[in-house]
């Protein structure tokens, strides 16, 4: 099958052996798959990750070695994480996405979807409402990762949200945020990718506008740079909370007196919930099509990993049919 391979660089291979579903698990043929900053920082060195890249996909369910036979033929996106199931402390506790033993597509452990064929356990796996294209369904699980956000806090419609950084999970933060009705801001560097917020109703600044005060209730840092943090610390109010979505390869030091002396709320945010993600671009409250930036065919591969690092591209997509 076709794949993209990282071990110490990148290999477009059409001769990958297709993976074998074990019991409980689909076999999905992927129709498209998404490059991610975290693939471009496993790249780097993150994660220490060889194998097939790629998390971001939405694709066919052909085989299932389970009960749910319903699946065949359907259209699906899924969950990257795959836990043990078993162990009391984490699995059986409803932390499936914290399982010590766990395998993350394209990430850890487990080859990913950047190939025509993959394999997920079939609680992983949700169906694409109709309405949906293709390319929007690919942005699922990153959409999942800013409702996670929701999930963790409590956002009030009389907070004060600032999103610093206006890449792709930037913006999804930023518009998913929105439909709490809290005040959101995004900041960025880049007038086109705020413009796709202001369309949506976010205001936008840039970084040069940004006043340096500790005012905002919530400050999501999603800049994907290791400083990100300690500008988040200079923008949050006492007793606020920063969300960190940023995963970076770079490692740097960072001065954490603020968060003792300021008593910040400090919040690790990862992947989230995949329902509320298909809702809100079913529903129209989320348009993520002004996020893509570029569809390739595996063929011109190499090229969408170029483009995937320009700062001004957004969504990079590969057409795996």
């Amino acid at each position: 099958m076709k794949a993209i391979v990282w071990d110490k660089g990148l290999r477009f291979v059409e001769d990958y052996p297709p993976p074998e579903p074990k019991k409980g698990e689909a076999l999905i043929r992927v129709i498209m798959a998404g490059i991610c900053n975290t693939d471009l920082e496993i790249m780097k060195g993150y994660m220490g990750f060889t194998g097939i890249l790629g998390h971001e996909f939405v694709g066919v369910v052909e085989v299932v070695t389970g009960d749910n036979r319903c699946l065949i033929g359907r259209r699906v996106v899924g969950e990257i994480n795959c836990g043990c199931g078993m162990c009391p402390a984490y699995c059986l506790k409803g932390l499936q996405n914290h399982c010590p033993g766990r395998t993350t597509l394209g990430i850890a452990k487990k080859d990913g979807a950047f190939a025509e064929y993959i394999t997920l356990p079939e609680g992983n796996l949700y169906e694409v409402p109709d309405n949906l294209s293709d390319e929007e369904a690919v942005f699922t699980e990153p959409l999942a990762a800013a409702f996670e956000i929701t999930d963790q806090i409590h956002v009030k419609p009389t907070d004060r949200v600032l999103v610093i950084g206006d890449g792709k999970l930037g913006l999804l933060c930023a518009l998913a945020l929105k439909l709490t009705g809290a005040d959101v801001s995004l900041a960025g560097r880049h007038g086109a990718k705020l413009e796709i917020a202001q369309d949506q109703q976010v205001t936008a600044i840039t970084i040069e506008e940004l006043i340096i005060e500790k005012i905002y209730d919530i400050v999501v840092e999603a800049t994907g740079r290791p400083d990100g943090l300690a500008t988040a610390l200079k923008l949050v109010r006492p007793r606020g909370t920063i969300v960190l979505k940023s995963t970076v390869a770079d490692e740097r030091r960072i001065n954490l007196t603020p968060v003792v002396v300021d008593e910040i709320h400090l919040v690790g945010s990862r992947c989230g919930p995949f329902k509320p993600a298909l809702r809100a671009m079913s529903k129209g409250g989320i348009n993520v099509k002004p996020l893509i930036s570029g569809i390739f065919p595996f063929s011109e591969a190499p090229r969408a990993f170029e483009k995937a690092r320009e700062r001004e591209s957004l969504k990079i997509i590969i057409d795996f049919r």
